[in-house]
């Protein structure tokens, strides 16, 4: 068992709390993240690109000139591929990008990416995060307070309203909920910020 320190919303150290090395303490596998990180981008896909073939293309019933003795080479339709506003050959149609990897894929690259984390001291560990209200102005100074700059991820037991709400105007902060995290946002941002009752529930998941 490994231990990172606890601070408080104002930057103060409060104390210290273990972490599972079977979650923060692997060694991280590159292949494994970046394969998790090439799915999450492909599942983000809408895939609702289309062109039109020479079929769907409006025009070109008739045969532009007759097949022999005009010294044009011989046509078909004026909706060819070939022909100014023809149809596209071969261009993109709306699919489904969507592929998956197996359970023991995705709990091996979370669990990297949060070693990965540790490894670099790029993990913040918040005793609580209790707002008023939704105030953008508390989670900036907080964030002043920690020393961070940059892109952050904020990390809830569960999905707080206020977290979500105050952080969504500040450029390069995201948050999350345990349910909800995934291993591409863990490793876009430069610090991750977690409160202390999830770093049990992801324990609880992933351990």
């Amino acid at each position: 068992m490994s231990t990172i320190s606890v601070f408080d919303m104002a930057g103060n150290q409060v104390s210290e709390t273990e972490l599972n090395d079977a979650v923060f303490g692997i060694t991280p596998n590159e292949g494994v993240m970046h394969a998790m990180v090439v799915n999450y981008l492909a599942n983000q896909r809408q895939g609702t690109q289309s062109t039109l073939t020479r079929t769907e293309v409006s025009g070109g019933g008739r045969k532009p000139w007759r097949q022999k003795g005009t010294g044009h080479a011989r046509q078909g339709s004026t909706r060819a591929p070939q022909w100014v506003h023809g149809g596209v050959a071969l261009g993109p149609k709306p699919r489904d990008y969507r592929y998956a990897l197996n359970k023991k894929v995705r709990r091996l690259a979370m669990k990297s990416a949060l070693s990965a984390k540790v490894l670099d001291n790029n993990m913040i560990v918040l005793d609580a995060l209790n707002l008023d209200g939704f105030k953008t102005k508390t989670i900036v100074e907080m964030l002043k307070a920690l020393n961070v700059e940059g892109k952050a991820l904020i990390v809830t037991a569960e999905a707080d309203a206020k977290v979500i709400k105050s952080a969504a105007n500040i450029p390069g902060i995201n948050t999350a909920a345990v349910n909800t995290l995934n291993v591409y946002d863990i490793l876009n941002c430069d610090k991750f910020i977690v409160v202390k009752n999830a770093v049990g529930k992801i324990e609880e998941v992933y351990a």
